[in-house]
């Protein structure tokens, strides 16, 4: 199960955390992997070594540096993978930082910085590999791909102190359910995780002590490691038939979240007619006060 002898991945942001334990666990599954990561003294030396750790095991990788936003880089990157082991077969978008700051107190470099890695680093790297992908089974050529995306439960859940972030996550999320009805056709697959591991993102702030490993040496909920073997079973012939989704996964569980759907519609009491603002007062807050909870002053659908 889960071979993928012979398939080549990207995965960007590859040198630590998340994306080192995807390289590996892609790599132990007979993948050939390009490491991406920011050409950066310390990110480097983390790439090189987990290249070294899969060619210790009898893998094939190589790393290939640059700014997974930046539209050259990318295609740098795309253009290595293909001169060094001819084909591309997964993508995994991974790379990302934080800058943490609530709404009013936030820059404008704070947010755009954050926004640029995150959503866009996904976009440039999609839209190369998607399109080779298309020009292939256009061509008729046999085409194997795979696109995993990372998003975050800030995408859903909001982030008081992450107005940037929640926004990229949300957006990355929307972009790939947009290429996974492109691409059905020709047999890709496309979804999103959304992991929950202790990271450079998550390992300071207000969330160190959350993500800190247990003392006493038991399970790890946290560890990235417990995230890879969704990716790659995302990645395998097995997961064929599983696209447009969006799952979280952490510790030993994995969650599949159910697509929006609206609630039956309010319709105006005086009939075939325009709302007035009294009269939509007076049905919303019958609706909300029968149906939800107050949180933080205001309404929340329980158990929220």
């Amino acid at each position: 199960m889960g071979d993928l002898t012979g398939k080549v991945a990207i995965i960007t942001g590859a040198g630590r955390g998340l994306g080192r334990e995807e390289a590996l666990q892609l790599a132990q599954q007979g993948a050939r992997i390009v490491i991406n990561d920011i050409n950066r003294p310390d990110a480097e030396e983390a790439a090189h070594a987990t290249v070294d750790e899969i060619v210790a095991f009898g893998g094939e990788a190589i790393a290939v540096f640059g700014d997974c936003a930046d539209s050259n880089d990318a295609e740098n990157l795309m253009k290595t993978a293909l001169d060094t082991y001819g084909d591309l077969n997964i993508l995994v978008n991974n790379a990302g930082f934080c800058r943490d700051k609530t709404v009013f107190g936030m820059s404008d470099d704070e947010f755009d910085s954050v926004v640029r890695v995150h959503l866009r680093g996904h976009f440039v790297n999609m839209r190369n590999a998607t399109a080779y992908w298309r020009n292939k089974a256009k061509s008729g050529e046999d085409v194997y791909g795979r696109l995993v995306s990372t998003s975050s439960e800030a995408a859903i859940y909001g982030s008081a102190g992450q107005p940037n972030y929640a926004a990229a996550k949300a957006g990355i999320i929307a972009m790939t359910m947009g290429a996974a009805q492109l691409l059905d056709k020709y047999g890709i697959t496309c979804n999103v995780i959304m992991p929950r591991a202790l990271t450079d993102m998550t390992s300071g702030g207000q969330t160190a002590e959350m993500f800190a490993p247990p003392e006493d040496g038991s399970f790890h909920l946290f560890d990235p490691a417990n995230v890879a073997p969704l990716v790659g079973y995302l990645a395998s012939p097995e997961a064929g038939r599983i696209s447009g989704e969006v799952m979280v996964v952490w510790g030993n569980e994995v969650s599949i979240l159910e697509r929006p759907k609206s609630l039956d519609a309010i319709a105006n009491p005086k009939g075939a007619c325009k709302w007035e603002v009294d009269d939509l007062h007076s049905a919303l807050a019958a609706h909300y006060d029968e149906n939800y909870v107050t949180v933080w002053g205001g309404y929340s659908v329980p158990p929220y």
